[in-house]
């Protein structure tokens, strides 16, 4: 079903009927889709808001945050801020909207506490969202993972979102880690990934003069 309705929006958004409003409906339609059965469809949602841009009349805040929240989670690729420069500065000032900013904003600057006490006392707004929650955590863990080697449980549990116990236990297999001993989780050896060095060569006016002097 996902690949029949994939193959003809595709169709749709080929040629000059890419950004032809009559077909903002079948769009809109597979947003709903994309939200309720949980895939993703990048390019389909960018028609969809340049047609919005195109036809400011045809805009529908409700769609135009399922598809920030679908690109918030394709973090920490750069969906989001792709979405967001073709949605025009008067409909980003919508109180919804205003608040999936917020919400990418702490994700972001990977303020993942912060992050995850917002989307509690903002439910309503990931309402319906298949697979938002997941998909934020493994965003979390892709972070954690790059920049621990070793992390204490409680504060794994805080930036994953309150996962703990067994349910902490079944993540970190999942994600490759492994508790140690004392109760902390090991994650990687960070010092067995290659890290890029800055080398600056300074050369002194004397020696350039020098090397020039040389050459004539």
């Amino acid at each position: 079903m996902e690949e029949e309705k994939r193959s003809s929006v595709g169709k749709l958004l080929n040629g000059i009927d890419r950004y032809n409003p009559e077909n903002l409906s079948a769009l809109e339609d597979y947003v709903h889709q994309q939200v309720h059965d949980n895939f993703y469809d990048l390019d389909a949602n960018l028609a969809v808001l340049k047609l919005y841009q195109f036809n400011p009349a045809y805009s529908q805040t409700t769609i135009t945050s399922q598809i920030l929240l679908k690109a918030l989670m394709n973090l920490p690729n750069s969906d989001f801020i792709m979405c967001r420069c073709v949605i025009d500065d008067s409909i980003q000032q919508d109180p919804t909207i205003q608040k999936v900013i917020t919400l990418a904003d702490l994700l972001e600057t990977c303020s993942f506490a912060e992050a995850w006490r917002f989307v509690d006392m903002e439910a309503a707004l990931t309402e319906g969202i298949t697979g938002f929650h997941e998909a934020i955590r493994l965003y979390v863990s892709y972070v954690i993972g790059i920049t621990y080697q070793n992390i204490d449980a409680d504060l794994a549990s805080e930036l994953l979102g309150g996962v703990q116990g067994n349910d902490l236990q079944e993540w970190s297999k999942k994600m490759g880690w492994k508790f140690n001993v004392d109760g902390s989780i090991f994650i990687a050896n960070q010092e067995a990934h290659i890290k890029s060095r800055n080398i600056a060569e300074k050369i002194d006016f004397d020696s350039v003069a020098s090397i020039i002097a040389s050459a004539r």
